[in-house]
């Protein structure tokens, strides 16, 4: 099976989703409430689609249905829209639909490759990085796909932006001291400065709903394992603590769990714990195919 690659800094996370009762056929098909859904992409049916789940693995719904590639889904605040990548239209670019998978809307016409986007919390930015400048920056756009603009502005390469609750901060991961970090801005683009600051790489910030915590993968014990720090840096814990390859993860609404992606049953899949990693459960259990970008509705 194909592996889809990153640009070697995200890597794309694989898993199949086991067989679950109330799969509906396709885009259209009424959805259960979102305020418990988990939307991620899944090859299961030939190609890269976007999938919603509820937050037990039940109730498997497929919203796009597209012979491109359709990937890294995420939920609007209010839950009614989800934004995703896709290369429909020959590169990469950002598009959203209606929770139910209708009405696909192009929102960038770059010519390159956006990716990672990432809705501010009152619903009327987006944010994500790109290379339509040469090389991948952090942008902010309106919802619609109007004036985008670049707020990291870093020679060096930035990526996956994830906003605080409140608006007026976006953390990323960037390349600019020699490995990969979480740094955290203002949502203009001001007062860039590093969290994580370990010697190791990591990757991939959410911001916690309540506010409290950003989580993150990383490599410094020699795996990908999740972390959470508090929103200064300080107090880094590892939760996932697993000789696996534990990654990509995302909160709940509540904020008292996190969804993640880990190879250690032999397969990428996905995974569930407490926001302290006490009770790691998988939600998806099929080796056959590949799942990535877990999103939780939030």
């Amino acid at each position: 099976m194909k592996r889809h690659g990153w640009i070697g800094v995200l890597p794309l996370l694989a898993i199949l989703l086991l067989a679950v009762p109330g799969c509906s056929d396709g885009p259209g098909a009424p959805l259960t409430p979102v305020d418990d859904r988990i939307v991620f992409a899944s090859d299961q049916d030939g190609d890269l689609e976007v999938y919603a789940m509820d937050a037990d693995g039940s109730n498997l719904q497929r919203l796009t249905e597209n012979p491109a590639r359709d990937f890294m889904p995420t939920w609007s605040p209010d839950h009614t829209q989800v934004a995703f990548v896709s290369n429909r239209d020959g590169n990469e670019e950002i598009y959203v639909m209606n929770a139910d998978g209708s009405e696909v809307t192009r929102l960038t016409q770059s010519g390159t490759d956006d990716w990672m986007p990432s809705w501010s919390p009152d619903g009327r930015k987006i944010a994500f990085h790109s290379d339509r400048d040469g090389d991948y920056e952090v942008y902010v756009m309106d919802a619609d796909g109007s004036d985008p603009r670049n707020i990291s502005d870093h020679d060096s390469l930035d990526f996956a932006p994830t906003w605080s609750p409140d608006g007026k901060k976006i953390a990323f991961h960037t390349y600019r001291d020699g490995n990969q970090e979480i740094y955290v801005m203002n949502a203009d683009g001001s007062r860039q400065h590093n969290l994580s600051n370990s010697p190791r790489d990591d990757w991939y910030p959410s911001w916690s709903p309540d506010g409290q915590r950003i989580a993150f993968y990383s490599e410094r014990n020699g795996n990908r394992e999740i972390y959470s720090m508090n929103t200064d840096g300080s107090d880094q814990r590892n939760l996932s603590n697993n000789d696996a390859q534990d990654f990509a993860p995302t909160w709940s609404l509540d904020s008292l769990r996190i969804v993640f992606v880990s190879d250690r049953d032999g397969s990428e899949e996905i995974y569930v714990m407490d926001a302290d990693g006490l009770n790691q459960a998988s939600l998806t259990r099929n080796p056959d195919s590949q799942e990535i970008m877990p999103r939780w509705a939030r």
